[in-house]
């Protein structure tokens, strides 16, 4: 068969050779060598700005509020000091001895009101007092307390025992006597032979209930007070 040419060669063709350029992935084949006077001098990368302006002799600048570094106000002063500290010394208060303690033969001594000898803190108005973050803390405790029993004691009246009626239980012994009564009929019913697993099992499972109705009718007519749970 003939070989495949595709119909766009005549476009494709011309358009891959002007993409084609001269060292475009191998670089050129010589490379100009840079001069020795041309070398990296100090500072030579650092920008630099461009030259200041030199402003017109006829344009002065404007008067600054900020006094300069020469200028020395004049101070004038008028006060009367010596007076003024005779009149603070005559009115002064005199100042209270201070209380030293000395514990050695050398007479070394220290202040006696921070050594912890003064009782000052048993001289306090609080002193003694119980402190507001333990009265309410124990003020908490109590109240929680409080609630966890008031909300056992409402679990217990929920749990609590209820009497029952006459009423009440006449109804339920004529309830029960009904029932034993129809499971007695199904009962005698009951074929006499019991060969099979099922027969045997059913047979079992009347006689369990019969027993236990008879044992629910004897505890009702005997017992005179009935109590019962509430769920």
């Amino acid at each position: 068969p003939l070989r495949y040419i595709s119909k766009f060669r005549t476009f494709v063709k011309p358009e891959a050779e002007k993409n084609k350029s001269q060292w475009k992935t191998m670089g050129p084949a010589k490379v100009a060598v840079p001069s020795p006077k041309d070398f990296l001098q100090k500072h030579s990368k650092e920008p630099k700005l461009a030259p200041r302006k030199k402003e017109p002799d006829a344009k002065k600048l404007p008067a600054l509020s900020v006094p300069q570094r020469t200028y020395h106000p004049v101070i004038r002063i008028t006060k009367n000091f010596i007076n003024r500290n005779a009149l603070a010394v005559i009115k002064g208060v005199p100042k209270k001895p201070r209380h030293f303690c000395v514990d050695s033969r050398q007479g070394d001594k220290y202040l006696l009101e921070p050594s912890g000898l003064v009782p000052k803190y048993i001289k306090k108005k609080d002193y003694g007092v119980t402190p507001k973050y333990v009265t309410q803390r124990n003020e908490e405790i109590k109240r929680q307390e409080e609630e966890y029993e008031a909300s056992v004691v409402e679990e217990l009246k929920k749990r609590a025992m209820k009497l029952l009626s006459d009423e009440e239980k006449t109804s339920i012994l004529q309830a029960l006597k009904k029932n034993w009564e129809e499971i007695n009929r199904e009962f005698q019913c009951l074929p006499v032979q019991t060969d099979t697993r099922y027969k045997k099992m059913h047979k079992a499972k009347v006689e369990m209930k019969l027993k236990q109705l008879e044992h629910d009718i004897e505890a009702l007519e005997k017992h005179k007070w009935v109590y019962i749970a509430n769920e």
